[in-house]
């Protein structure tokens, strides 16, 4: 009797692996393209892209753009900081000084926040304009390890103390004296895990400059400028739109409208670029619009071989915006320079001389037709150097410190909700795409279209004599359905009804040639949360699966986005296995896990209220 048991039980694992084999090539088979993906996407978010209206008159957009300016500073910005970090008083140390032909270098360190320390350069005009000379903030862009060094920066500042204005140069995270590998930008993400909105520091950061300068004894705070190229055009457009003290902005090839960004993959930026929540109801044509009546000279390059290329920005941030300087009667005060020669993306020759011009004429100096040459006076990074303290902070150690604040007790399932932008879906058609039956299995293949816009796809498979109403698992995993075959089949064999799933940026739900990080960035800088997302999805197929049904995860991603849904909605769910999950979410901190392998887990405000242990805890209430 025991022989015969075994040769059934034998044969019935030959039985299963050979169909393990047999159905592999449908679960491996993409049911979706992932230019579809990418398309569903764009055309998910292309409605919530905030119009540019024109007010009736100046004095309606003075008032939008204070209520602008406040609710972008204080529920955006600096969302999450401690107060006592955002208003401290600038605190600069002096680090030595060089000599220069007609100007002196004067080295600088500055606190961001308490722990994280930056450096800047101060380049002092030997002939002042005036008793109270005109200040000029120079910020970085993407330029590698030079950092404040970049040789087309130091002739732009030496050029601007020739022309007696006061030139701070400030160096920018992750790059120069703070190219540490933790203060790549991407590590914002894990300041918003954590509770604090990532764009805060890089905010900071910069208005740290802007605050020296205006306290400075020799300069006049009434003529006070910015200017940078790529990312430093991005904090010149944000700096000058929310701080009235910017007198005249100068940003160089630095951000584009959110269309841009979703047109082209390289227009979207880093995550500062693209911060949580900044453009709900707003886009960065506001904030150009913002500037009105003040000076401001946009520079963009005809054949920009990064991003932002003139022709396909300019509509959006400077022809829209046209009209909002005419209601000032400011048209003279609005400019656009496209630059050909190179017309790469450059801060080079050409594009100095228009930004000496537009300055020296809103600061009443003395018209400058042409640089100074300067080539000998450029130096090497180290003369440059100014030395930052022994164990400065990172990005993500400033991460580490804010989550350190955290308090426990308000993991409730209406927070959840709120901090995933959570918004129920439905389910629109399931379309099946394909089936099989045979050897005691059915399969049958969908994409689910939700009410959103957006799929999600899988393979829905029983054993034929299992019960037509059946016990009911959604399995996931992080590497995709494909991972899903063995699993799937254990549960078939338990007389299970199974639905294996790729929910939104797994699988074949990855959309190309925007990766999932450029999307999440987008999807999160407009009011949802890609985690969210997910969630809903997640919850509409159980709902589709019918009565409670149980859900096995795999991998930090979709074991995080199970426990989430369960935390949400608990009656719906049998059970919750989770395999290969995060501990806890201090786990994405101290390993790190990076931004792009794991986006929608960079959820703002996540880890301020909620563990792990608490969306268990939530899933069995």
């Amino acid at each position: 009797m025991r022989s015969s048991w075994l040769l059934l039980a034998a044969a019935g694992l030959v039985w299963a692996q050979a169909d393990v084999r047999r159905l592999r090539p449908l679960f491996e088979a993409n049911l979706i393209a992932p230019e579809v993906v990418q398309y569903q996407l764009q055309r998910h978010l292309k409605p919530r892209v905030p119009k540019l209206t024109e007010p009736r008159d100046s004095a309606a957009w003075t008032r939008e753009s204070q209520r602008l300016r406040r609710d972008i500073l204080d529920n955006i910005v600096f969302h999450g900081w401690p107060p006592e970090w955002v208003n401290a008083p600038p605190r600069f140390e002096d680090a030595g000084t060089i000599e220069g032909k007609g100007y002196r270098i004067r080295k600088l360190r500055y606190e961001i926040v308490p722990g994280l320390w930056s450096s800047a350069l101060l380049y002092e005009p030997a002939q002042p304009a005036g008793a109270r000379a005109p200040g000029i903030l120079n910020v970085n862009g993407h330029v590698g390890p030079p950092g404040k060094a970049v040789e087309y920066k130091q002739k732009r500042c030496i050029n601007q103390a020739l022309q007696g204005i006061y030139s701070l140069n400030l160096e920018w995270l992750s790059f120069g004296e703070l190219g540490q590998p933790h203060n790549v930008h991407w590590f914002g993400a894990h300041l918003d895990l954590a509770g604090a909105n990532g764009v805060g520091l890089f905010y900071l950061a910069m208005r740290k400059g802007l605050d020296y300068l205006a306290q400075h004894p020799k300069v006049d705070p009434q003529r006070l400028g910015v200017t940078g190229l790529s990312g430093g055009g991005w904090q010149t457009i944000v700096l000058s739109a929310l701080d009235e003290r910017v007198a005249v902005s100068v940003p160089v090839a630095g951000y584009s409208a959110v269309t841009a960004r979703l047109e082209r993959p390289g227009d979207i930026g880093d995550i500062e670029q693209n911060p949580t929540d900044f453009l709900v109801g707003r886009d960065y044509s506001h904030l150009t619009a913002m500037r009105t009546p003040k000076p401001t000279l946009l520079i963009y390059n005809g054949e920009d071989d990064c991003c932002f290329r003139a022709a396909l920005v300019k509509n959006d941030i400077f022809d829209r915006v046209q009209p909002f300087y005419a209601l000032f009667n400011a048209r003279d005060r609005f400019q656009w320079h496209e630059n050909a020669d190179p017309g790469d993306h450059n801060y080079q020759l050409d594009n100095r001389q228009q930004s000496y011009r537009f300055f020296a004429r809103h600061f009443n100096l003395p018209a400058v037709e042409k640089e100074t040459a300067v080539d000998a006076e450029v130096r090497t990074v180290d003369q440059l150097r100014v030395g930052l303290p022994d164990g400065n902070l990172t990005i993500l150690g400033v991460a580490k410190a804010i989550a350190g604040r955290r308090t426990a007790g308000q993991a409730t399932r209406a927070r959840l909700g709120e901090v995933l932008r959570y918004q129920e879906v439905t389910l629109g058609h399931a379309w099946a795409s394909g089936n099989t039956k045979s050897k005691g299995v059915e399969t049958r293949s969908y994409r689910f279209d939700f009410g959103n816009g957006l799929s999600a796809t899988g393979v829905w498979a029983r054993s034929l004599s299992a019960a037509e109403r059946a016990p009911a698992t959604i399995l996931l995993h992080d590497a995709g359905r494909a991972a899903l075959v063995d699993a799937a089949f254990e549960r078939i064999n338990r007389g299970e009804r199974v639905l294996a799933a790729n929910l939104l940026f797994s699988g074949d739900m990855i959309p190309k040639p925007v990766p999932p990080s450029g999307f999440s960035q987008l999807i999160a800088t407009m009011g949802e949360r890609p985690l969210g997302l997910q969630v809903a999805q997640l919850i509409a197929l159980a709902r589709w699966m019918g009565e409670r049904v149980r859900i096995e995860a795999t991998g930090i991603r979709n074991t995080t986005a199970a426990l989430a849904a369960a935390g949400l909605a608990p009656n719906l769910f049998a059970d919750v296995v989770t395999n290969e999950a995060l501990s806890s979410l201090q786990d994405v901190l101290d390993k790190p896990v990076e931004y792009r392998h794991a986006p929608e887990l960079f959820c703002l405000d996540l880890y301020r209220y909620f563990d792990i242990t608490d969306l268990r805890a939530l899933g069995k209430d």
